[in-house]
């Protein structure tokens, strides 16, 4: 029987030189190198890889859609929603990598969408009702209430948007006149928040109340200690009912 003159697809995967995981690891994060990304970013790619590949036991590169998909339905058993987005970030960057770089044909998270979070959503407040929630701590006249009122101008999406995670990761050293290096992103990437001139003013006379105390965090407790998200949540809700 005479051949086709083209090849099949099953025909052209067994000339096709495949790539091993340790060798799109290697140049995957040699680019991770090249573009400067920070070690701890750098880890956290290693990390999810790892735990991805422990789920679903098979070579990263040889992944397709439906092996994503296992493992978000498996993994929605082990861990939370944003655990899991988080390790689908980093599964998205890979790939996406290897097909821009022409290592593998076809991108297994192409057609992968990050998971909802259901989580309830705080609703958000206008800006009568901020002034009102400010007006009511100012009457504490205390460090802790000063420090709130602060912390409002961060956390209501006044300025920057910050989440609550991101907030109390920021150090006294991030603050740079009128601007905030954030480190602990949801991305993992450093970035820059800009703040107005009244967020600017008491911002600064927080930091001269606050004084030089142990831990470098820019939000302190009545004790000098850095602050966790559920005490800042807890004040907020405490504020706000007192508000109404």
């Amino acid at each position: 029987m005479r051949r086709r003159k083209e090849l099949t697809e099953d025909e052209l995967r067994i000339i096709k030189k495949k790539i091993s995981d340790e060798e799109a690891y290697e140049a995957f994060f040699k680019d991770c190198y090249l573009r400067n990304l920070r070690p701890a970013t750098i880890e956290y790619y290693k990390n999810e890889f790892h735990g991805a590949k422990r789920i679903i036991n098979k070579q990263l590169v040889e992944w397709v859609q439906k092996d994503v998909e296992s493992l978000i339905l498996q993994s929605k058993e082990l861990m939370k929603v944003t655990t899991i987005n988080t390790r689908l970030r980093a599964l998205r960057a890979f790939y996406n990598f290897l097909c821009k770089s022409k290592l593998i044909d076809k991108n297994p998270m192409k057609n992968i969408k990050l998971l909802r979070d259901r989580q309830k959503t705080i609703d958000t407040l206008d800006n009568k009702e901020i002034e009102k929630l400010i007006g009511t701590i100012r009457k504490e006249k205390t460090f802790i209430s000063f420090r709130d009122e602060v912390i409002i101008l961060f956390f209501v999406f006044l300025d920057t948007g910050v989440r609550l995670s991101e907030l109390v990761g920021i150090g006294v050293d991030d603050v740079r006149g009128n601007i905030i290096i954030i480190r602990r992103t949801k991305n993992l990437f450093e970035r820059t928040v800009y703040l107005s001139e009244t967020t600017q003013e008491q911002l600064s006379r927080y930091i001269k109340i606050r004084g030089d105390v142990e831990t470098t965090k820019l939000f302190i407790s009545q004790d000098n200690k850095e602050l966790n998200r559920h005490s800042i949540q807890t004040r907020l809700t405490k504020s706000m009912g007192r508000k109404q």
